[in-house]
């Protein structure tokens, strides 16, 4: 989110926890990038906003609502107050229970693995519409292939970008795996450490594709527990991760931190070759 609009941001989250009989005399960002996680303080809320109308904060909460319902490991939202997107002065706010967020060496891979495979067992009991993982991959292309839109990436680079994102959703689609509803980005930074386990969140990346796809971004320590999995699709999904996400750093309006450092560490990634690292993986580094 723009600096000039998280004081903003804050100020609504702020407004709209008063009004449901919360107190709140701070806000403390936890994060900020196309959205912003606050946590409220003292009554202990963890808030997620976003600019209206660029949010799909009410598919998160029916997901949550869902998966809850069927003790998967997820989040759960604010008990306290009525679960719905509450919206004011241009932005949408979901309320959640705050839970510490867990290190890299807080969440045993067992466990990790444990709790990602429970989370899609969840899901498979869930009737929702979402998108397939495919259309993102789509996205990626369009968004390289647009010298407006990424006008800092080199040629060599976009021509490497092209290619990787169409020959590895060619091998993949060629795999034909199974598909069912995926988290979309289950890395350890949509895990949080809670007294039972670790918990998932930040849905708004759901899709449908194989389990391979979630798998390949959690850290290799997590996926060593998924024996059964195609460990060529595995490795494709790998090499087309690295590429979606330097394909997002190069975009013109991405918000990310150092998003073009990313971008450029993932283009080295690439030109190195195989094995592909996990998203995960890096993101412990």
């Amino acid at each position: 989110m723009e600096a000039g609009l998280v004081s903003r941001a804050m100020a609504a989250a702020t407004s709209l926890a008063v009004a449901q009989g919360l107190r709140v005399d701070d806000a403390i960002v936890i994060h900020n990038s196309n959205k912003l996680a606050l946590r409220l303080l003292p009554c202990d809320v963890f808030a997620r906003v976003a600019l209206a109308g660029q949010e799909v904060s009410s598919l998160e909460l029916e997901l949550a609502r869902h998966l809850a319902a069927v003790a998967s490991p997820v989040a759960a939202l604010e008990p306290r107050v009525e679960p719905r997107v509450y919206e004011g002065d241009g932005f949408a706010v979901t309320l959640w229970t705050y839970y510490e967020a867990a290190t890299h060496d807080q969440v045993a891979p067992a466990e990790y693995a444990d709790a990602l495979h429970s989370l899609h067992a969840g899901m498979r009991s869930v009737e929702i519409a979402t998108p397939h993982f495919m259309e993102r991959v789509a996205q990626a292309v369009r968004l390289v292939a647009n010298r407006a839109e990424t006008p800092a990436l080199a040629e060599p680079d976009r021509h490497l970008l092209l290619s990787t994102l169409q020959s590895a959703r060619r091998t993949i689609r060629n795999r034909g795996a199974a598909e069912q509803l995926l988290h979309g980005e289950p890395h350890p930074g949509n895990v949080l450490s809670a007294r039972d386990g670790p918990l998932f969140i930040d849905f708004e990346t759901c899709c449908r594709g194989p389990i391979e796809f979630d798998v390949a971004h959690a850290p290799d320590e997590v996926s060593a527990h998924y024996s059964d999995v195609d460990h060529v699709l595995l490795d494709e999904c790998r090499r087309l991760i690295l590429a979606m996400v330097a394909a997002w750093r190069w975009d013109a309006g991405d918000e990310f931190p150092s998003g073009f450092r990313h971008g450029r560490d993932m283009l080295t990634l690439l030109r190195e070759g195989p094995p592909w690292p996990a998203l995960g993986s890096l993101a412990a580094e």
